[in-house]
């Protein structure tokens, strides 16, 4: 009786800690990882404008999947445009415009950073991910689906530049501009 006392004592004492370690966070592997922005054109003349495809690698991230979380951070200086449509000196000038300070300021603002505030599930292996995601030096609570399929967290974010201080660029008096929403596309895989 005494050996069962102290077994379940050493049992009670070793749980709570066994539990935490179960809930370590992993970390993202980010050679595995994507993130891709689609960004959508407007106006008149939209036709003759482009839609682009922007890769933006994940820096370092991490989640924890007992108790729901996740962050991750972008260099945004590390964007590209992956536009295939548009010859090597369009999408440069696309790149460069998108980094420089008319849109992205890249230099100033280098980091792109997402915190996770709350994770609710909302059926076997989804969720709603609601959280904190700073572009251009401005914070802003975002919110957005996820669903887990063979290891791969998918989903995606509609959001708005204007909303983090950038103006959709326009050309031609506005004849051909970019739409202020755009497509966040993810796909995270943990190490």
């Amino acid at each position: 009786m005494i050996l069962v006392s102290r077994l379940l004592l050493l049992a009670a004492l070793l749980l709570p800690s066994a539990l935490g370690a179960a809930d370590t966070p992993r970390s993202i592997a980010t050679d595995r990882s994507v993130l891709t922005v689609h960004v959508f054109k407007a106006g008149l003349f939209s036709a003759f404008g482009h839609e682009h495809e922007i890769s933006a690698p994940i820096q370092q991230g991490s989640f924890t999947e007992q108790n729901p979380s996740v962050e991750l951070s972008v260099d945004a200086r590390q964007l590209r445009v992956m536009d295939k449509d548009i010859s090597d000196k369009d999408r440069a000038e696309v790149q460069q415009t998108m980094l420089g300070p008319k849109v992205l300021d890249s230099q100033r603002f280098s980091e792109i950073r997402f915190r996770s505030t709350a994770v609710t599930p909302t059926a076997e292996g989804k969720w709603t991910v609601q959280g904190d995601l700073t572009i251009h030096g401005q914070t802003r609570p975002v919110k957005f689906e996820v669903a887990l399929q063979g290891g791969h967290y998918r989903g995606s974010a509609d959001l708005k530049q204007k909303d983090f201080g950038i103006t959709p660029i326009t050309v031609g008096g506005g004849a051909v501009k970019v739409k202020d929403e755009l497509r966040v596309e993810f796909d995270i895989v943990g190490q």
